[in-house]
């Protein structure tokens, strides 16, 4: 099967593109900007990439004539993972802006694939989306970065129905795992590598943590069935579905024995919820993972990449 890929450089974008090409199809991969210009861990992703067979294609926007130009010989599946994340925790997040950008000659997209005969599009969509989910009502977006989200897959939505295209929608929770940019578990893991204990300041809320292999595995199978156009055209994945203190303590007891550190935590007593208390997914997946592989690859890849370990 020949899929066309955005987003490739990111961390799940990395995980899904891999994912794809070790079974067997065919991946094209356009990227915004030149080769050079791509450093630290996100050129690391892509030498992974180049490594596993993934085609990779430079400084292409996505919508542009030379993007579209790699879907006439014929794509089976086009994933749009790719969207807009600059300052994505922020108020100032430019929604306009965004969902211009993810919703580039998105006409053009959709006639011109159906015309070619593509047989689905898989959008990736978030947790912080409004109305995704499941936890604390009414499901309201996070936060601007999730009204960009919402309002990017109504736009596809929109255009899937015109040109009779299938869209699937694969929805992310938080996932963590190799190659992830510095975040709360990295956060973690180096405060315990200076021998600190590190505080966890929103112990209280409930979210869903997923192993990011485990998480491409679920993808693999909205693409190759978003190849037959056949339902459910939805995936919610869960991982660890529980509040971020209980994550907390999990993440410490794998990583601490693998690591042979000791992992304290300090839970602050929490108090404010600017956030939805809780919110998760609801649909569990194995896919014949092994759960105590991904801890020992994770514990692995601190070893060798953080200091004092």
């Amino acid at each position: 099967m020949k899929i066309l890929l955005t987003g490739a450089s990111s961390f799940t974008g990395m995980w899904f593109a891999r994912e794809l090409a070790q079974a067997g199809h065919q991946v094209l991969a356009p990227l915004q900007s030149k080769l050079e210009l791509y450093q630290g861990i996100r050129r690391k992703r892509l030498e992974i990439l180049m490594t596993a067979g993934v085609e990779l294609r430079f400084d292409l926007a996505i919508g542009s004539p030379g993007f579209r130009a790699l879907f006439k010989g014929g794509v089976d599946v086009i994933c749009h993972h790719r969207a807009v994340t600059r300052n994505y925790q922020s108020m100032d997040f430019d929604i306009c802006a965004a969902l211009m950008e993810n919703t580039q000659n998105l006409a053009a997209l959709f006639k011109e694939g159906a015309e070619q005969g593509l047989r689905g599009m898989v959008l990736t969509g978030s947790i912080f989306e409004s109305g995704e989910g499941t936890g604390t009502l009414p499901l309201r977006a996070f936060s601007p970065y999730g009204i960009s989200k919402t309002l990017t897959f109504e736009m596809f939505r929109f255009f899937a129905e015109k040109t009779g295209v299938p869209i699937y929608k694969y929805v992310i929770p938080n996932p963590f795992g190799p190659y992830e940019e510095p975040r709360f578990c990295d956060f973690l893991v180096r405060t315990w590598a200076q021998r600190r204990v590190p505080e966890v300041r929103t112990p209280d809320y409930v979210r869903d943590n997923i192993h990011v292999d485990l998480l491409a595995l679920g993808y693999l199978d909205m693409v190759e069935r978003a190849a037959t156009g056949k339902p459910p055209f939805r995936c919610n994945p869960s991982g660890y579905a529980e509040s971020v203190g209980f994550f907390s303590q999990r993440f410490a007891h794998e990583i601490g024995g693998r690591l042979s550190i000791p992992t304290p935590l300090n839970l602050l007593d929490q108090k404010d919820f600017p956030e939805p208390k809780i919110r998760t997914n609801f649909e569990p997946i194995a896919f014949g993972w092994n759960e105590a592989l991904a801890w020992d690859h994770l514990a692995d890849y601190y070893r060798e990449n953080i200091p004092g370990l």
